[in-house]
């Protein structure tokens, strides 16, 4: 999930501030982590431990309230008991890579995707997305070709993922919505030639800039293996101490084991 991490934190300076290029730093002074990553670790603690998702995104969420959520979300959060609210925006997609990393079969991927997704966004969309991120996850893990990826993802959601960056970018604009982002973040990958490629193609089209190189930057990680050491470095130096033995302990078992 670091992949997301990363993708999260180098796009977190452009989301109001877009850019349509590839060429720009890729870590600047104000790079930080925000929501999208609060609830990747959110995910990847619950299935750690087995507990229930819900709880460990009101957990991390309560202890970040900072970190950029959307109002309804925040809502959501501090609600008590917090009853799904029908959102088919991309926030269920951002935070499932850890489902793609975990589990062994489509069948289970799905569903547990589906879970994560409908604490919150229990519109068909919503649920859709974050199953389509999860999937491309887990069939970039398992060693199928992008090719297998994008036939797949196209056949079971609907997506058309036959356009191209170049087509996009010119008249694309900020869209959080699942339709809006999602393929467009996928494209971002299927056109790729590393994980860091990938984020800064995501980002490029100007949109959603963090959650869409979070998604792009998962899915990256899953097909290509390996993120270089430097991004590394600095992805944990822009972390709170408390995410790291979260992210340590799912790479263990589920990454690099």
């Amino acid at each position: 999930m670091l992949g997301a991490i990363a993708g999260d934190i180098i796009g977190s300076v452009y989301e109001h501030q877009p850019i349509k290029t590839t060429d720009f730093p890729l870590f600047q002074s104000r790079c930080r982590f925000t929501d999208d990553t609060v609830l990747t670790v959110a995910i990847a603690d619950a299935i750690i431990k087995n507990n229930d998702y819900k709880s460990a995104l009101k957990t991390y969420g309560q202890a970040y309230p900072d970190a950029g959520f959307g109002m309804l979300f925040f809502n959501w959060l501090f609600a008590s008991p917090g009853e799904p609210y029908n959102s088919f925006g991309n926030g269920s997609a951002m935070r499932v890579s850890p489902v793609g990393f975990a589990f062994d079969t489509k069948e289970t991927v799905l569903e547990e995707a589906e879970k994560s997704a409908a604490v919150t966004h229990n519109h068909p969309a919503g649920v859709a997305g974050a199953q389509a991120v999860a999937l491309a996850v887990f069939m970039g893990r398992q060693g199928a070709e992008k090719s297998e990826i994008k036939s797949e993802i196209e056949s079971r959601f609907g997506y058309d993922l036959d356009r191209n960056l170049d087509g996009i970018r010119p008249d694309y604009t900020f869209d959080v919505t699942w339709q809006g982002s999602v393929p467009e973040s996928i494209i971002a990958f299927l056109e790729s030639e590393s994980v860091e490629d990938a984020i800064r193609k995501a980002i490029s089209l100007g949109g959603d800039s963090d959650t869409m190189g979070c998604i792009s930057g998962a899915i990256a990680q899953a097909y290509y293996k390996q993120i270089p050491e430097e991004i590394v470095k600095k992805v944990y130096s822009r972390l709170p101490e408390a995410f790291i033995p979260v992210i340590e302990n799912f790479n263990r078992r589920f990454v690099n084991g």
